[in-house]
């Protein structure tokens, strides 16, 4: 069975370094913020600027944490193939 990992708006906490970023498949919303900290306390832990768009969804799946960005409209749609494909099912039309 294939561990689904869905981040809403926000995944934030125990909760990103427990279980968020273990699944086989790691699917986002758009523009969901994703971190363990908030942004302000992360630059005041480094003493660093950070980058524009720092822990938004897109700049997470840009540096290899997430697999898809998926609207929530088209969730249902994407994990049927997703799954779909693990199974070597035919695809749903």
């Amino acid at each position: 069975i294939p561990y689904i990992s869905l981040c809403t708006d926000p995944t934030t906490g125990g909760t990103t370094a427990s279980y968020a970023m273990l699944g086989d498949i790691n699917i986002s919303e758009p523009g969901a913020l994703i971190g363990f900290a908030g942004p302000r306390v992360v630059k005041e832990a480094t003493g660093k600027e950070l980058p524009d768009g720092f822990q938004t969804a897109e700049f997470v799946k840009e540096h290899g944490f997430l697999d898809f960005i998926v609207h929530r409209s088209e969730l249902k749609n994407k994990i049927n193939l997703y799954i779909d494909l693990i199974e070597n099912n035919p695809l749903r039309t």
